[in-house]
C-alpha cells in the first residue's frame, strides 16, 4: 500500500581501482570455496560444534543439515548466489587496502536496484555539466547474472513445466529489488512462483522420486529471498524449511551453503592452513583469498579465548563483535561490545560470537537521498559487495562468475547496518 523509492547517494563514490579489480579477480575463488566447504561434512561438524551448542537458531539449521545428509540427498544440482562485502582500510601509512567483512550465501539483496543506480548517477552528472564524468560510470547489471544462474539450474534440473520458486517474507519492502530479477527469467520463458513458508507447509508436497510441488505445479528452483534470520521461523516453517530441504529442486542456498556462510565458519577460514586443507592445489587461490582477510579471533572456551576476550574488554574500539546473523543491524561495537563481553566472558555463550578487527576506511563527502530525510552533506563511508554465481551438477562445475557489484554508502556515525535495515543507501563506484 506504501511504495518508497529506494534511498541513494546523490553522487557517485570514489573508489580504488585497484581494489575494485582485485574484489572482482578473487570472486571466482570464494564460489569455489563456498561451494567446497558445503560439500564437507566434517568441517562443518568440527568449525560448528561449539556454536549449536548456545545459538539455538544455527543448531535447527544444523539438524536438518544433517537429516538431510542422512536420508541421501535428492538434489543433484547445485546453485549458489552469494555476495562477498568489502571495506577499503587505511592503514597505518593511509595506503587503503581491500578487507572483506562477510561473505553472505543466503538471500544476497540488492542486485536488482544496483543495476539501476549507475543509469540514475550517470543522469545526476549530466546534470551537473559533467558528461565525461559520466561516461566513466561502468555498466552493472547483477540481475542478468543472478538470473542466468537461476536459469541455468532450471534447465539442469530438467523439466520445461517446472517453475521457479521465490520464497518470500509475509511483508516484502524490498519487492522490486526482487521483481529485477524475476523479470529476467520471465524474458527466458521461465515460470516464477512467489510463496511464502507458510504456502510451502499448506500446500507443498513430494512425490515418491522426491520431486516438490506447490498447488500441483512441479518446482525446478527454489530461490530463498527470505529464511536466514530466526525471525523468520515458527514450528509450521521449520517444517516448511525441513520438506523443501529434503526435495529434488535446486535450492539457493541448500541449507549446507547457508551454514558455510556462517561468522563461525569465517573465523575459521582465518585459521592457518584452513583454507589449504579445503582447496587442496589451489594455492593462487587460497593466497588471493588470505590477501582480503581482516583479523578474526575466535571466542572459544579456553586459554586463547580468554585471552582474547580479555584484550577486546580492554581495547574494545579496534574490534567488533559478530553474532552468527545475516542481514544487517547485528553487530557490537564500542562500549556496548565491552559490556556484552564481560557479561558473557565466562559463559559458553560468548562462543556463538566472533571477533574481528575493526576497519577504518577513509571517509568522504556525500549527501544521502531518503525518503522523509533533511538534505546534508554528511561524512560517509562505502562497503562494495561482489555478487558470484556459481553451479554445480554432481560434481562437476557448470558456471562460476562474478556476476556484477553493489556499492552501499552510510553516514560514518552509523556503525553497523545495510540498505534494507534503513541505515545504507545505494551507490555506484566512480573509479580513481
Amino acid at each position: 500500500q506504501v511504495v518508497n523509492y529506494a534511498p541513494f547517494t546523490l553522487l557517485p563514490s570514489a573508489v580504488p581501482s585497484a581494489l575494485f579489480q582485485q574484489a572482482y579477480a578473487v570472486q571466482q575463488d570464494f564460489n569455489l570455496l563456498v561451494d567446497a566447504i558445503s560439500q564437507n561434512k566434517e568441517f562443518l561438524e568440527h568449525t560448528l560444534a561449539s556454536t549449536i551448542k548456545v545459538d539455538d537458531f544455527t543448531a535447527r539449521l544444523f539438524s536438518i543439515y544433517m537429516q538431510v545428509l542422512e536420508e541421501g540427498l535428492a538434489q543433484s544440482v547445485f546453485l549458489g548466489i552469494n555476495r562477498s562485502d568489502y571495506m577499503f582500510d587505511c592503514g597505518v601509512d593511509g595506503t587503503p587496502s581491500l578487507k572483506q567483512i562477510e561473505i553472505n550465501t543466503i538471500a544476497a539483496s540488492f542486485g536488482g536496484l544496483t543495476s539501476r543506480t549507475a543509469a540514475v548517477h550517470g543522469q545526476v552528472l549530466k546534470v551537473l555539466g559533467k558528461s565525461e564524468e559520466a561516461s566513466r560510470l561502468l555498466p552493472n547489471n547483477p540481475s542478468k547474472g543472478l538470473a542466468l544462474g537461476i536459469a541455468k539450474a532450471w534447465e539442469l534440473y530438467g523439466s520445461q513445466s517446472a517453475v521457479v520458486m521465490f520464497l518470500v517474507e509475509e511483508v516484502q519492502r524490498n519487492i522490486f529489488d526482487q521483481r529485477c530479477v524475476e523479470n529476467e527469467l520471465w524474458n527466458r520463458n521461465i515460470r516464477v512462483i512467489r510463496k511464502r513458508f507458510r504456502d510451502v507447509f499448506e500446500k507443498g508436497s513430494l512425490d515418491d522420486a522426491k520431486r516438490l510441488y506447490m498447488d500441483g505445479q512441479e518446482v525446478a528452483v527454489v530461490y530463498y529471498r527470505e529464511g536466514y534470520v530466526p525471525k523468520n521461523y515458527d514450528q509450521q516453517n521449520w517444517e516448511a524449511r525441513l520438506l523443501l530441504e529434503r526435495s529434488r529442486a535446486v535450492k539457493c542456498p541448500d541449507i549446507a551453503t547457508q551454514l558455510a556462510g556462517t561468522k563461525k565458519v569465517q573465523q575459521e577460514l582465518s585459521r592457518p592452513g584452513t583454507l589449504e586443507g579445503l582447496l587442496p592445489g589451489r594455492a593462487e587461490a587460497v593466497a588471493r583469498m588470505r590477501a582480503t582477510f581482516a583479523g578474526l579471533y575466535s571466542l572459544d572456551l579456553g586459554e586463547e579465548g580468554d585471552k582474547i576476550a580479555a584484550m577486546a574488554i580492554a581495547d574494545p574500539d579496534r574490534f567488533v563483535l559478530k553474532p552468527q546473523r545475516e542481514g544487517g543491524g547485528n553487530n557490537l561495537y564500542g562500549e556496548e561490545l565491552r559490556q556484552v563481553l564481560e557479561k558473557i566472558r565466562d559463559s559458553p555463550e560468548r562462543t556463538s560470537y566472533i571477533l574481528m578487527d575493526k576497519i577504518k576506511p577513509q571517509p568522504a563527502k556525500n549527501y544521502l537521498l531518503r525518503a522523509h530525510s533533511p538534505l546534508q552533506v554528511s561524512e560517509c563511508i562505502s562497503e562494495l559487495g561482489i555478487f558470484g554465481v556459481y553451479v554445480r551438477q554432481g560434481k562437476e562445475m557448470v558456471m562460476n562468475e562474478a556476476a556484477g557489484h553493489l556499492l552501499r554508502t552510510k553516514a560514518i556515525e552509523h556503525a553497523d547496518g545495510g540498505v534494507a535495515a534503513g541505515v545504507a543507501v545505494l551507490d555506484t563506484p566512480y573509479l580513481v
